[in-house]
């Protein structure tokens, strides 16, 4: 999938989930689209999944890639499973029972359970973030798992990881940090590299996010110019909800191949919830002592809105990435 992107110049929306209908959601967009692409569980989503009682991120993320594999068996497309942000006190708790569940299913002939993981080294300097990077990129090369890494920041605040106090200067990755991952872990096996340009979690008005593209033009360069042209990384563009097309457009020529999207998702997941409650208010809330509807406040009746108004949100973000149309499915 991603020699496909780089070679025809498109990336993969790659949309967070947190349970069946938002999976469900996503298969339906890429195969309406007619797109690959990527569904990624974070910590907070695999606690959720998990249940109010269990609250265990790697237990829920396992549950939700299982049944990831077994749904998407019913589509012509091809779905990768990514687990998002991991910071350095997360890994033994979340990434290594997942390695270890991905372990087990290739003892037994399967494939690994995720295709690829995020190790988000940014809150540590670039020394260390490395350090513990060719670790879990070794790791992850045994199993035929891709190894996502980070450096720099992305701002705003998702899932309980804030990052909305940091100055401006740590938003941006530089030429010299994209030579040092490249040289750090292209020995060791693929991987992928946000890095970042001016980009934040959440969605803003117009104006308020300042994204510098070019940042990783440059950075390219600085790599193929030291190390030829087919050194150019696989770039990941975090917080693309709320982005501008012409941002969105621009990246892909610099080697973007996936981006995340989560709030306008969320978003879109919501919002149809909303109107039905409220245009459904007296069936759903059984007011002054009535019976109420069933048929109204039946978690189905609104969930069935909600699954597809994030897949048609979804579609859009396919189009927008250019990968309408380009699923590689059948020929690999």
């Amino acid at each position: 999938m991603l020699d496909a992107a780089q070679k025809g110049g498109y990336a993969y929306p790659a949309i967070n989930v947190t349970s069946l209908t938002t999976i469900n959601g996503a298969l339906r967009a890429f195969a309406e689209a007619k797109s690959d692409g990527i569904i990624q569980v974070s910590t907070g989503g695999g606690q959720f999944a998990s249940g109010t009682c269990v609250n265990d991120a790697a237990f829920g993320a396992i549950v939700l890639a299982e049944a990831a594999h077994i749904l998407a068996e019913k589509y012509d497309v091809l779905v990768a499973l990514h687990t998002d942000h991991c910071h350095p006190e997360k890994v033994e708790g979340f990434l290594k029972p997942l390695l270890e569940a991905s372990r087990k299913r290739v003892a037994e002939g399967k494939g690994p359970l995720f295709q690829s993981h995020m190790f988000d080294g940014s809150v540590v300097d670039l020394k260390e973030n490395l350090k513990i990077s060719k670790e879990l990129l070794k790791e992850c090369a045994e199993l035929d798992i891709i190894l996502e890494v980070e450096a720099g920041c992305v701002g705003g605040e998702e899932d309980g990881h804030d990052t909305s106090g940091l100055p401006a200067e740590k938003l941006y990755t530089t030429p010299e940090d994209m030579v040092e991952v490249y040289e750090a872990l292209q020995p060791i096996g693929r991987f992928l590299f946000a890095a970042t340009f001016g980009n934040v979690h959440g969605s803003y008005k117009p104006g308020s996010v300042q994204l510098k593209p070019t940042i990783l033009r440059d950075g390219q360069k600085a790599v193929t110019d030291k190390h030829g042209e087919a050194a150019k990384m696989d770039l990941v563009f975090h917080g693309g909800s709320g982005s501008e097309l012409s941002d969105i457009r621009e990246t892909l020529g610099y080697g973007v191949v996936k981006m995340n999207i989560d709030t306008d998702t969320q978003y879109a997941f919501t919002r149809p919830i909303v109107t039905h409650i409220c245009e459904s208010i007296e069936g759903v809330l059984k007011i002054d002592g009535e019976v109420g509807n069933k048929k109204q406040y039946d978690p189905r009746s609104y969930l069935k809105k909600a699954e597809i108004s994030l897949a048609n949100r979804l579609k859009e973000a396919a189009d927008d990435l250019l990968s309408t149309g380009k699923t590689i499915c059948g020929t690999v």
